[in-house]
């Protein structure tokens, strides 16, 4: 089966967070918790899969910066 061109958009950001989460301790299992939340996203509904890829892009370029040594995450109060 072929991906469509926003799937195939979505396996290298993937890929291009998982090499740069590699560089710094603790990145990895967030990256894979992140692309796991999102993958709830129905595949027609291309607006919010964009907005997540720009989102996903900007912390691509935060994992990239050499100054960052640590990634925050907001915690939902009600699911605990």
């Amino acid at each position: 089966m072929k991906h469509s061109k926003l799937q195939l958009q979505v396996l290298s950001l993937y890929k291009e967070c998982m090499r740069a989460a590699q560089l710094k301790p603790g990145f990895e299992q967030t990256v894979k918790t992140e692309f796991k939340r999102n993958a709830a996203l129905p595949r027609s509904d291309t607006l919010r899969i964009e907005y997540a890829m720009r989102n996903g892009q900007r912390k691509l370029e935060m994992m990239r910066d050499p100054r960052v040594s640590g990634m925050g995450r907001f915690v939902d109060e009600k699911k605990k």
